[in-house]
């Protein structure tokens, strides 16, 4: 699983939980990450530059309830997690296994999802970000969650 996080170029930020996603690409470098068409992320995603993609560790099912529990249609998850401004202001989490921040060079429709296709301008330092190991966090770990907004 996978937080995406966007921002626009005035300030809104938002950030889903995504489970479609996938590098694409090797040369060039491309990443694609699928946003639902009714998710608040998707709406801040269309008028942003670049979208953020973080892995999470399997201890992180409280991100995970965040980012795709909540809706940024009434809360605002960045007062509650640790991050930064990346490339194109994309917000980076601090607390995450990886991430990558890449800017948008298409959209692509697929349904009541759209692709973002992503080319990596920025990304977390080589080598494992968590030194413990811990194992990533996976579609079984968040299967009760009850989603912020119907995919």
């Amino acid at each position: 699983m996978y937080v995406v996080t966007a921002a626009t170029a005035d300030g809104e930020r938002a950030g889903c939980l995504v489970g479609f996603a996938s590098p694409c690409s090797i040369h060039p470098p491309r990443f694609m990450a699928w946003l639902s068409t009714a998710n608040h992320t998707y709406r801040v995603a269309c008028r942003a530059s670049h979208l953020a993609v973080h892995v999470l560790r399997d201890d992180q099912e409280e991100t995970a309830a965040l980012f795709g529990g909540r809706t940024g249609d009434d809360t605002d998850k960045f007062a509650r997690v640790d991050w930064r401004p990346g490339e194109g202001g994309a917000p980076v989490l601090a607390d995450c296994r990886a991430w990558l921040v890449g800017e948008i060079r298409e959209r692509v429709g697929g349904g009541d999802h759209v692709g973002f296709l992503l080319a990596p301008v920025e990304q977390s330092p080589p080598g494992p970000s968590d030194p413990s190991g811990a194992p990533l966090l996976r579609l079984g770990d968040v299967t009760d969650l009850t989603p912020g907004h119907p995919a």
